[in-house]
């Protein structure tokens, strides 16, 4: 555990006066990031560009170690916990496996509310203070959210009707996407994104429901044939941080963790549009078919399969719920 409280500040402060360490040296605040995705997704990525942005903005005084792949061996299911706990001090967290602790996690993958990336972002502005009652209750403060691109359904067919679903043993991230997929004839698994790529290599599951994004940087190629692209939902990414540590910066520091935290969030969000055509290329050169143009009837079938995922995240959410897809709607003119 590196991230520095205290005591660690102590220890730190100790060993300057020990060895001859300046000043400068004993100041310095060490992180480890948790993320469950590579580094080279569009989150790891994000990360990379956080940590450079804020070893800047602190002038060298906050340095942040990156671990991805779930390398310290939590998922993100885990993060929220670890976290809160000060098991690591911050962490980039795919939010849809934390529905269970927090309905609301469950928002930004409810199926074609938010398809394109002005729409995501709408519905997480209007959600945020939500979000932020969420994190401080469970020790933490929320730094930003970041979208992936819209999810998909990679398999070894084109998935483009509502019969080629049937018995499809697909891979779903959340609850949403399981009541969904099940609700139009499939045979949905929730699987942490971890657990992918084995359950594909063994059979497990024949299909993936997740962004162009996702299997390019997992090379699903390798295992599928084709993307269909049905824009099912924009899902989001959290980066937060334990609250204990945030209030142990100066208040400097504190300003420099929130001012990169905005410039990474418009860095993020402002790219994934260009990364997803991006992605599409690369499939394509690596043998994929990218399947575009779906009916409307298939979209309107898959849509309502997916409003009993929107009725029981209304009944968990309440009032709540009710006013945010309200002020969203109102927002967006939907």
């Amino acid at each position: 555990m590196r991230f520095t409280g205290i005591r660690h500040a102590c220890l730190i402060a100790a060993a300057a006066a020990t060895f001859g360490v300046g000043p400068a040296l004993a100041d310095v605040v060490k992180w480890d990031m948790a993320n469950e995705y590579n580094a080279t997704s569009n989150h790891g990525e994000g990360d990379t560009f956080f940590a450079k942005t804020l070893r800047e903005k602190s002038r060298g005084q906050i340095e942040i170690t990156l671990h991805f792949g779930a390398s310290l061996g939590y998922k993100s299911k885990d993060q929220l916990d670890a976290v809160g706990d000060g098991a690591i001090p911050i962490a980039d967290t795919y939010v849809g496996p934390l529905g269970g602790i927090d309905a609301m996690f469950l928002l930004p993958s409810l199926p074609f509310l938010a398809a394109t990336t002005e729409e995501a972002a709408k519905l997480f502005e209007v959600a945020r203070p939500y979000y932020e009652e969420i994190f401080a209750a469970n020790n933490q403060k929320l730094l930003y959210a970041s979208p992936w691109a819209p999810s998909g359904i990679w398999a070894k067919k084109p998935v483009d009707n509502i019969a080629a679903l049937k018995n499809l043993k697909i891979r779903t991230y959340d609850p949403n996407g399981t009541i969904t997929l099940q609700e139009a004839g499939a045979a949905p698994i929730q699987l942490s994104w971890a657990d992918v790529v084995p359950q594909l290599g063994t059979g497990g599951i024949e299909a993936v429901l997740t962004s162009a994004e996702g299997g390019t940087n997992a090379k699903f190629w390798e295992h599928l044939s084709h993307f269909t692209e049905i824009n099912y939902a924009m899902p989001l990414n959290m980066v937060h941080i334990n609250l204990d540590v945030f209030n142990d910066l100066s208040p400097e520091l504190q300003k420099a963790v929130l001012d990169a935290a905005a410039e990474t969030s418009a860095h993020n969000w402002k790219g994934v549009n260009a990364r997803n055509a991006r992605n599409y290329a690369t499939m394509q050169q690596n043998g994929m078919t990218v399947v575009t143009g779906v009916s409307s009837d298939y979209l309107k079938s898959l849509s309502d399969a997916g409003q009993k995922a929107l009725d029981q995240w209304l009944v968990k959410t309440g009032d709540k719920g009710r006013t945010i897809i309200a002020e969203y709607k109102k927002r967006t003119g939907k």
